[in-house]
C-alpha cells in the first residue's frame, strides 16, 4: 500500500514542478510578448503634420531660430521614434526567447527537471542572501551613524552593552540576519552542482557570512555598502561555472533529445510522439493545477482588495474569474482542461444513469475540450475586451452544452437498441433510457424557449437554436425505432416491412440533419463575411463542408444505391406460392424464423425477401451455396457499384 502511496506523490510532485513554466509563458502573454497596445506609426501624414504645426509655433514665438534648428527637431523625433522601435523588437525578441525556453523547460525529463530547479533555487538563495544583508547593513549604518553613538557593536557586545542595540532593534535584525545566512549557506554549499572540495564549501559559507561579521565591527562606511556585493562575487562565480562546465552536457541532451524525437517520429509517425509526450507530460494535471492557481490568486487578490466592502458582491467576482480566466491562450488551455473535466463527469453521471460500461464515451471530455477551444479561438477570446469577452464565453459554453446533449444522445442510441432488439425483460433499464430521452426533449426546449425570450435574433441564436432541434429530432428518430423494434419483439408472425419503416424514419433524422448542416454553413458564412472573419473560422467551415455535407451525401447517395440495386434484385427473383412453402416447411436460413412469405433464387433456395435483400447489401451470392444470386441480362441491367466484396 506504500508504493502506491509514494507513485501518487512523484507525480503530483512532477505536475507541480511543471506548473512554473506555465505561469511564465502566461505572464509574457499578459504584457503581449513585450509588444505595445497600440500600433505606432513612425511616418505618417498626420503626425508630419502635427509635427510641422508644433514647428511653426515654435518658430512664431522664437523668430530668431533658423530652419536648422527645425530640421534638428524632426530628426530627434525621428532617431527618437526608430530607437523605440528598436526597444519594442528588443523586448519582443527577449519575451520569445522567454516563452521558448518555459516550453522547453515545461517539456524536459524529470530528472533534468529537477537539476534545472535546483540550479534556479541556488541561483535564489544568492539573491536572497544579497538583499537580506543590504536590509542588515542599511540598518547597521544607520545605528552608527548616530552622533552620540561613539563605540562600535563589537564593543558593545563584548561590554555586554545590549541594551541600546536590543531597544534600537539592531541587535535581533544582526542575530535573524545571522541564523538565515547560516542557512542559506548551508542549502547553497548542500545543492549546487560543482565540484565539492572541503576549502571552497568554507569559502562559499564565509561569503555568505562576511557582511553579518563585518557589520559588528567598526570600518568605515563605504566598505559596509560594497561587503554584500562581493559577498555574492563567489556563489555567482560557482553558479556561472557550472553553466560553463557542463555545457557540453547540457547541449549533448538538448540533441539527444532531438534525435530521440526524430527516430520516434520516423518509426511511429508524429501523432505517437505527440500522445505519448501528452501523457509522459500529465499535460491536462499540469493545466487544470495551473488554472485553478492563478484563478485561486485572483480570488486572494479580488478578496483583499474589496475586504471590508459592502458594495462587494461574489457575482461580481464570479464574473471577473470568467473573464480573467481567458485572457490568454494558456489560460484558455487551463479552462479547457477543467470543461474537460466536468464534461467528463457528466458522461459518467449518464452512464451511471444508463447503466452502461465505459466505451466510447471516455472521449466526451476530450471532444469537449477540442470543441471549446476551437469555439475560442474562433471567437478570438483573447483580443476581446472585458465586457464582449465574457458575452463570447457564455455563448461558447452555451454551444458546448448543446454539443454536449448530442454526445449523451450518442451514449443512449446504442442503449436503446439493443434494448429494443434483444427483448431486454428488466423495465428498470428501460425506464432509465426512457427518462434520459426525456430529458435530452425537455431540456433544449426549455433553453430554446428562455433564449428566444431573452434574446434577438442572431447568428449565435440560430447556430444554437439548430443545434438544440437537432438533438430532439435525433431523440425523437431513436424513440421511433426504439418503438418499432419493441412491436416486432411482440409480434407472432414475421414483419417482412420492418426494414423499410426502419430505413424511412433514419432517412428522414439523416434529411434534417444534412438541412441543418447546410443552415449552419450559411450561418458560418454569413458570420464569416458580415460580423467576425478570421482563418480559423473558415477553416473550420471548410472541414464542416467537407465532413458534415460532403461526406454525408455521399454516404446517404451510397446506401440509397445499394438499396435501390437490392430492391430491384429481389424484385426480379420469383415469389414463393404458399403450396411451396407448406411443402417445404422449413425457416429461412439467415434469420431462423418461420417464412409466410419467400422469395427463390437462381439456386432454388427460399429466404425471406428483407433478410436476402440485407444480404445483397454485404454481397452477391447465396448464403448457402454461394452461387451469385443475380445476373444481368444486359448491360442496362449492370447496377453501377458491386456489392460482392473484392
Amino acid at each position: 500500500m506504500e508504493f502506491p502511496l509514494w507513485n501518487k506523490f512523484f507525480i503530483f510532485a512532477d505536475i507541480i514542478m511543471r506548473v512554473p513554466p506555465l505561469f511564465i509563458i502566461d505572464g509574457l502573454l499578459r504584457i503581449r510578448l513585450g509588444l505595445p497596445d497600440e500600433t505606432i506609426v513612425l511616418n505618417n501624414t498626420d503626425n508630419d503634420f502635427k509635427i510641422t504645426s508644433a514647428l511653426n509655433t515654435f518658430a512664431e514665438s522664437f523668430p530668431l531660430v533658423g530652419p536648422e534648428s527645425f530640421l534638428l527637431e524632426y530628426f530627434n523625433f525621428e532617431q527618437e521614434g526608430y530607437q523605440m522601435f528598436i526597444v519594442i523588437m528588443l523586448k519582443f525578441i527577449v519575451c520569445c526567447i522567454g516563452c521558448i525556453a518555459a516550453l522547453c523547460t515545461f517539456m524536459l525529463w524529470t530528472k533534468h527537471l529537477i537539476i534545472v530547479y535546483l540550479y534556479m533555487i541556488s541561483i535564489g538563495v544568492i539573491f536572497i542572501s544579497y538583499w537580506s544583508n543590504v536590509s542588515t547593513i542599511k540598518a547597521v549604518i544607520a545605528y552608527v551613524s548616530k552622533p552620540e553613538y561613539t563605540n562600535s557593536i563589537l564593543d558593545d557586545i563584548l561590554h555586554l552593552n545590549l541594551t541600546s542595540i536590543i531597544k534600537e532593534g539592531t541587535g535581533s535584525l544582526l542575530f535573524q540576519n545571522y541564523i538565515l545566512q547560516c542557512l542559506l549557506a548551508s542549502i547553497f554549499c548542500y545543492i549546487h552542482f560543482a565540484p565539492r572540495y572541503l576549502i571552497l564549501q568554507k569559502l562559499l559559507v564565509m561569503s555568505f557570512m562576511t557582511p553579518s561579521l563585518l557589520a559588528i565591527h567598526p570600518l568605515p562606511i563605504s566598505i559596509l555598502y560594497n561587503a554584500p556585493v562581493f559577498a555574492t562575487l563567489l556563489p555567482l562565480a560557482v553558479c556561472k561555472f557550472i553553466i560553463w562546465y557542463n555545457g557540453v552536457l547540457i547541449l549533448k541532451t538538448i540533441y539527444m533529445g532531438y534525435a530521440h524525437a526524430r527516430n520516434f517520429i520516423s518509426n511511429y509517425g508524429l501523432s505517437a510522439l505527440v500522445e505519448t509526450e501528452w501523457f509522459r507530460l500529465n499535460v491536462p494535471c499540469v493545466l487544470r493545477t495551473f488554472w485553478l492557481l492563478r484563478i485561486g490568486e485572483q480570488v486572494v487578490q479580488i478578496l483583499g482588495n474589496h475586504y471590508g466592502d459592502e458594495n462587494f458582491s461574489y457575482y461580481d467576482m464570479l464574473r471577473t474569474l470568467l473573464v480573467n480566466g481567458c485572457e490568454t491562450l494558456t489560460a484558455v488551455l487551463g479552462m479547457t482542461s477543467i470543461i474537460s473535466l466536468i464534461c467528463h463527469y457528466i458522461g459518467c453521471f449518464f452512464q451511471w444513469v444508463l447503466l452502461t460500461e465505459d466505451g466510447d464515451e471516455k472521449s466526451i471530455g476530450t471532444i469537449s475540450a477540442i470543441l471549446f477551444y476551437i469555439l475560442a479561438l474562433q471567437t478570438g477570446l483573447t483580443s476581446l475586451d472585458r465586457e464582449n469577452r465574457l458575452v463570447k464565453l457564455c455563448r461558447n459554453f452555451c454551444l458546448l452544452f448543446t454539443a454536449v446533449l448530442h454526445f449523451v444522445h450518442n451514449i443512449v442510441n446504442p442503449l436503446l437498441m439493443s434494448l429494443s432488439a434483444s427483448h431486454n425483460p428488466a423495465l428498470h433499464r428501460h425506464l432509465r433510457a426512457l427518462a434520459v430521452c426525456a430529458f435530452l426533449i425537455f431540456f433544449p426546449v426549455s433553453l430554446l424557449v428562455f433564449l428566444w425570450s431573452q434574446f434577438s435574433v442572431s447568428t449565435w441564436l440560430l447556430a444554437v437554436s439548430v443545434f438544440s432541434v437537432e438533438v430532439i429530432v435525433k431523440v425523437m428518430v431513436s424513440l421511433a425505432i426504439y418503438v418499432l423494434f419493441l412491436i416486432d419483439a411482440y409480434r407472432t408472425a414475421f414483419w417482412e416491412e420492418l426494414d423499410d419503416c426502419v430505413y424511412i424514419i433514419r432517412s428522414f433524422g439523416n434529411i434534417i440533419e444534412f438541412a441543418f448542416g447546410v443552415i449552419l454553413l450559411f450561418n458560418g458564412f454569413w458570420i464569416l463575411i458580415f460580423e467576425a472573419g478570421g482563418a480559423i473560422r473558415a477553416i473550420m467551415m471548410c472541414i464542416h463542408a467537407y465532413f458534415n455535407i460532403w461526406c454525408e451525401v455521399k454516404a446517404g447517395w451510397l446506401v440509397f444505391m445499394k438499396r435501390r440495386t437490392a430492391v430491384n434484385k429481389i424484385n426480379s427473383l420469383a415469389e414463393a406460392k404458399f403450396e411451396q412453402l407448406r411443402s417445404l416447411n422449413d425457416v429461412c436460413a439467415i434469420c431462423y424464423q418461420e417464412m409466410q412469405a419467400a422469395k427463390i433464387t437462381r439456386c432454388n433456395h427460399y429466404f425471406h425477401g428483407v433478410c436476402l435483400r440485407k444480404w445483397l447489401y454485404v454481397q452477391d451470392r447465396c448464403p448457402l451455396c454461394h452461387d451469385v444470386v443475380y445476373k444481368p441480362q444486359n448491360k442496362e441491367d449492370c447496377p453501377t457499384d458491386s456489392l460482392s466484396p473484392e
